[in-house]
């Protein structure tokens, strides 16, 4: 029996081309643009004309017909390059995957290019105000009118809405059976009228804004309702579990920053006549993120394998391990590497300390790790459920 325990040679050459084109921009673009009130358009669009952006989607429909595992494998190579795209775990990811897998032929036709060319972006709503990480409290509903449906409700902490054309909204419809309201997937227009969003103030440097949304009887044609009406919760997992190898593809790449900038810096800077990586108080903690980092990309590598294999079970468990275990080990690799540039590692030049808010903010979302800790105490070790 053959293991492999290496990417295909397809999947490498993507890394090395999605690299190429990152460092053309680099930090220093991202972090400029940023502190400017600017986005990274322009390297959104290149990674759109070269095909990466839509490498999971269907090529029928513009995309490169590849598997959550390739547009895992680009984000995670922007990242390591220092421009961390979080709408690439919004749009091409979990929107696109949904869409794809449940979107009608007409939806597919109308929201995957733009979404392939990344000439359309498209936001995902789930979190509100009260829900916190327990989506079974959502209270964003949807009711039919007539042909189609009115949506009322709240989000919170929604990634780009304010460069979005549409937003994949979750909300919560009447069963006619039951009476008990069921989780559905709407795509609502960003300009629809009664659609308003705002700017959450963060302390974390990205280009990418977080807003609160305020979705007040806003009207929808039957055709914004993705997938089946009866099937909300297998769709909204679809795109969960997506969402969570992404994030930690996100965080394994920013670990990689991370530690290759600590790593530069221990080899060149000298003090007592020696470089200081030649130092095991330096040294060690390096070597000791390295090995956390491989260890996190391995277990991603695998949910990703398992979710392209159509393994969902299998997948969300390995997901969930692989967010949680990339999240700690960039934030590990962050802090070793503001202490290995000691005082430089505060400053803006050095930019290591922004990279403590970035790291910081993957063991919180897009689901935080106690939360990970509950599902794999529960799920995979049987224990009685906590919550």
């Amino acid at each position: 029996m053959t293991i492999a325990f290496s990417e295909s040679e397809e999947r490498q050459e993507l890394r090395k081309q999605v690299a190429k084109l990152a460092s053309k921009y680099g930090r220093e673009y991202f972090t400029e643009q940023a502190r400017k009130g600017a986005k990274t358009t322009d390297l959104w669009l290149e990674i759109g004309k070269n095909g990466y952006l839509g490498i999971n989607i269907p090529e029928e429909y513009g995309g490169g017909g590849g598997g959550i595992g390739d547009i895992a494998a680009v984000c995670e190579e922007l990242a390591a390059q220092g421009c961390p795209l979080l709408m690439m775990v919004v749009s091409p990811a979990i929107c696109g995957t949904v869409i794809s897998r449940y979107g009608t032929d007409e939806q597919k036709r109308r929201w995957l290019p733009g979404i392939a060319d990344g000439t359309s972006t498209m936001a995902f709503a789930i979190t509100e105000p009260d829900a916190g990480t327990n989506s079974h409290n959502i209270t964003t509903t949807g009711r039919r009118d007539g042909d189609g449906w009115v949506l009322n409700g709240r989000k919170i902490y929604i990634s780009g809405v304010d460069e979005a054309d549409n937003v994949l909204v979750v909300a919560r419809t009447e069963d006619a059976k039951t009476g008990k309201l069921k989780p559905c997937l709407f795509v609502v227009p960003t300009d629809a009228e009664g659609f308003e969003y705002s700017r959450i103030p963060m302390e974390i440097v990205s280009p990418e804004s977080q807003f609160q949304v305020f979705i007040d009887d806003v009207r929808l044609p039957a055709d914004a309702l993705v997938g089946d009406e009866d099937a909300g919760l297998v769709q909204l997992f679809a795109g969960l579990n997506p969402e969570r190898i992404m994030a930690a593809s996100f965080s394994n790449g920013l670990a990689r920053f991370a530690l290759g900038k600590a790593t530069a810096y221990a080899k060149e800077r000298t003090v007592f006549k020696e470089p200081i990586g030649s130092h095991q108080a330096i040294a060690h903690p390096l070597a000791q993120s390295h090995i956390e980092i491989e260890l996190a990309r391995l277990m991603t590598q695998k949910a990703a394998a398992l979710y392209d294999a159509g393994d969902d079970m299998g997948a969300g468990e390995a997901a969930n391990m692989a967010k949680y275990a990339a999240a700690e080990a960039a934030c590990d690799a962050a802090d070793r590497a503001v202490q290995t540039h000691g005082g430089n590692g505060i400053t803006q030049e050095y930019g290591m300390a922004g990279l403590l808010v970035a790291t910081r903010a993957g063991r919180i979302a897009p689901v935080s790790r106690e939360m990970i800790l509950n599902f794999v105490a529960m799920h995979s070790l049987g224990l009685p459920k906590s919550y």
